[in-house]
């Protein structure tokens, strides 16, 4: 019965620290993504980066750099490049999405599947 109490309690405080831990990792991960984002990498430099970003001794630019005018005039730059870049999607991204909708609607008319519609969305979406 005392083992089975001291696993209880072992159990409890595992699941209670676990989520601690979680949150900063996450918080890690928000900041080394933002930063990644912020100096436009891509691809293997960005994979490199996070992996050295994500380390334990790494610090993020946000946390090292001063408290000084030049960050406080660099935020609201970033602040107001946000929203819209974000609020108005690329028209290439808009057309894409507009011929896969039509090319869906039109595999659907079609009653196409499996590999049939494969090829017909494959063929479709190319021209």
């Amino acid at each position: 019965m005392k083992k089975l109490i001291a696993l209880a309690c072992f159990g409890f405080a595992f699941a209670v620290s676990a989520p601690a831990f979680a949150g900063v990792q996450q918080d890690k991960m928000k900041g080394c993504n933002k930063e990644a984002k912020a100096d436009n990498l891509k691809g293997a430099d960005r994979k490199a980066f996070m992996s050295k970003c994500l380390k334990k001794d790494y610090v993020l630019k946000a946390a090292a750099a001063p408290a000084a005018a030049d960050k406080k005039a660099a935020a609201p730059a970033k602040a107001d490049a946000k929203p819209t870049a974000s609020a108005a999607p690329s028209s290439a991204k808009v057309k894409q999405q507009d011929k896969m909708k039509s090319c869906n609607a039109e595999a659907k008319a079609k009653a196409l599947q499996g590999d049939e519609r494969k090829k017909f969305m494959s063929a479709c979406l190319k021209g």
